[in-house]
């Protein structure tokens, strides 16, 4: 159950001053979540679990910053996804493809008709959480970034140390097995 505003207010003052309840109860109201974005970066449950709660302790080291200039549970986000990439970066330095701009001539935006509504419906959320938890820690990173937070190629190579071109790469390698892995999961479920 979500706090009223004041209580909200109140919960985040006492963040501000170290106060362990209040930090229980901020943890409480934000954790799932919080979760299912760690989740979504995560290679599998235990990875997630740690992400999530190493993001909650820079949230509490950082919520002094907090000025209450925009949404609180935004903030929040942005610092989760940002240890997400912070993960990404370290794990898969070594597995996020270096290649020139326009070198495979892999076009702007991947086809979004692979991705509609209408199929992550049928696919479901947890078939669809698994299947992204499958792809490589750098075409889970570039597919989270582009697809559900919303980040242009530019901002995934900055903020990945990659090219564009990597970045457009890793995005359409990660639909097109994202793509196989939730068709096999689609004929299971129609032939079961």
């Amino acid at each position: 159950m979500r706090s009223t505003k004041n209580d909200f207010e109140l919960i985040v003052q006492g963040c501000k001053k170290g106060d362990r309840a209040s930090q229980h109860l901020l943890f409480e109201q934000y954790y799932g979540l919080m979760k299912m974005i760690c989740l979504r970066y995560a290679a599998n449950e235990m990875e997630a679990e740690d992400l999530c709660h190493d993001g909650f302790l820079k949230v509490f080291e950082k919520i002094k910053k907090f000025k209450g200039a925009g949404s609180f549970e935004g903030w929040m986000k942005r610092i989760f996804v940002n240890m997400a990439i912070d993960m990404c970066r370290k794990k898969s330095a070594n597995q996020l493809v270096t290649l020139e701009d326009n070198h495979l001539g892999v076009e702007d935006e991947p086809d979004e008709e692979d991705f509609t509504e209408e199929f992550f419906r049928r696919v479901g959320r947890e078939a669809l959480l698994e299947s992204i938890q499958k792809l490589s820690d750098a075409y889970r990173a570039v597919f989270n970034l582009y697809v559900v937070e919303g980040y242009s190629h530019q901002e995934i190579a900055e903020q990945l140390h990659i090219s564009v071109g990597s970045s457009k790469s890793n995005l359409a390698k990660a639909r097109k097995n994202l793509r196989k892995t939730l068709e096999r999961l689609m004929q299971k479920k129609n032939v079961g």
